[in-house]
């Protein structure tokens, strides 16, 4: 993988999407399964516990712009093949936590490791790979990892049942260095002088984009996180709150991910030619009609989920492939970096201002402050597609 004019191979973007699926699982996943075992052996608040990914996402936003410098400057493999061993000591730290304050300590380090090794820095490496050819592979990695919560979730949970919640983030701190690391270092060949300096020089002098152009879609990928967030943690209780019983609650849920899977199989199929803003539009319209779908005609729930799955799998997609389309490979790390600071900022605070609103005012309201996010969000993408036609 280290000519530019090469295109990605399925099984490079495989191993990549595998790497993906581990690095997301130990960390922005994680807390989802280990939460109440740390609880019931620590006796820590729940609410700090949980917090601590909130805390974790945080410190990856403030880091997103200079982690985009870094990738610009010395090249994505070395900032991919740094964030292994960051993600690993995380874990490591969250192993041997003797109080709360290391617990979050721990998080922090998680969350440096986010910011170095998760989608946005990838992203901007494949696109220093292979330039405008990097939405193939962009798309294949999405697909593989599309599996994360499937995989890692009951992966997780069976290591806690056999070794603790304290055993089993040692041995996932092992496997992020015997198999993601050595993927990065596999996969991410040594890139050549030529490339390293013309991406150090999009780093340092890189052209401005489009002010209004740049605004509308970190407004537009902004919006797309909040609801993502607010929907991946309350979804469960939201439906709860309207009448379902937990297990089918779990079970409308969790038809999100196999959506998810399905729309970027037809993305890669159908898809390819197609400009990435028709992308995001088709996403955040089918978000829109999902969500609407949940509020007001609650027995189509089903197909409400689909629907909001299916706009969901296009979202990670898009979120890769737009910017490259819009400003191109020279620019593309620093402008991901610049992108996903307030994306993350805002994905921080989803948990806590979605909590707040479900706890005073209720599901109904929840979901009906969501849906009118999403239609500002369909108004956002058609103002994009304006600009970008008009310049």
């Amino acid at each position: 993988m280290t000519d530019l004019a090469q295109r990605p191979t399925l099984t490079a973007s495989t191993l990549l999407g595998i790497a993906q699926i581990i690095a997301w699982g130990g960390s922005f996943y994680l807390i989802a399964v280990l939460a109440a075992p740390v609880v019931a052996d620590t006796g820590w608040s729940q609410a700090w516990v949980y917090g601590a990914l909130s805390l974790a996402i945080l410190i990856s936003g403030l880091l997103a712009p200079a982690v985009g410098r870094l990738v610009a400057r010395l090249g994505g493999r070395r900032v991919l093949v740094t964030s292994a061993p960051i993600l690993a000591a995380g874990l490591a730290l969250l192993a041997v936590a003797p109080n709360l304050g290391c617990f979050l300590l721990a998080w922090m380090v998680i969350g440096i490791g986010m910011a170095a090794g998760l989608y946005d820095p990838l992203f901007a490496t494949l696109g220093q790979y292979f330039g405008s050819n990097a939405r193939g592979a962009i798309t294949q990695v999405t697909l593989v990892s599309g599996f994360c919560t499937s995989i890692t979730w009951p992966l997780v949970a069976a290591l806690v049942a056999h070794l603790g919640w304290r055993g089993a983030c040692l041995a996932y701190s092992a496997m992020l260095l015997l198999v993601v690391l050595p993927v990065y270092l596999h996969t991410l060949a040594p890139q050549p002088r030529t490339t390293t300096a013309t991406a150090q020089a999009a780093g340092s002098v890189g052209a401005e984009p489009d002010r209004r152009v740049f605004f509308l879609l970190t407004a537009s990928f902004t919006l797309a996180a909040v609801i993502f967030t607010a929907i991946s943690v309350q979804l469960i209780s939201l439906l709860q709150a309207q009448g379902f019983s937990l297990p089918a609650a779990l079970g409308v849920a969790a038809l999100i991910g196999p959506s998810q899977v399905g729309v970027r199989v037809l993305q890669v199929i159908l898809g390819r030619n197609a400009h990435p803003l028709w992308s995001t539009l088709a996403s955040v319209l089918l978000v829109a009609v999902g969500l609407a779908g949940l509020l007001f005609a609650t027995q189509w729930a089903v197909v409400a989920i689909v629907v909001y799955g299916l706009g969901s799998g296009i979202r990670s997609i898009v979120r890769g492939t737009l910017p490259l389309a819009l400003f191109g490979p020279l620019t593309y790390a620093v402008v991901l970096g610049r992108i996903a600071r307030p994306v993350l900022i805002a994905q921080a605070l989803t948990p806590l201002l979605g909590g707040y609103l479900q706890a005073h005012f209720g599901a109904t309201a929840t979901l009906a402050v969501l849906g009118v996010l999403a239609l500002v969000n369909v108004a956002t993408v058609v103002a994009l597609q304006h600009s970008v036609t008009r310049a």
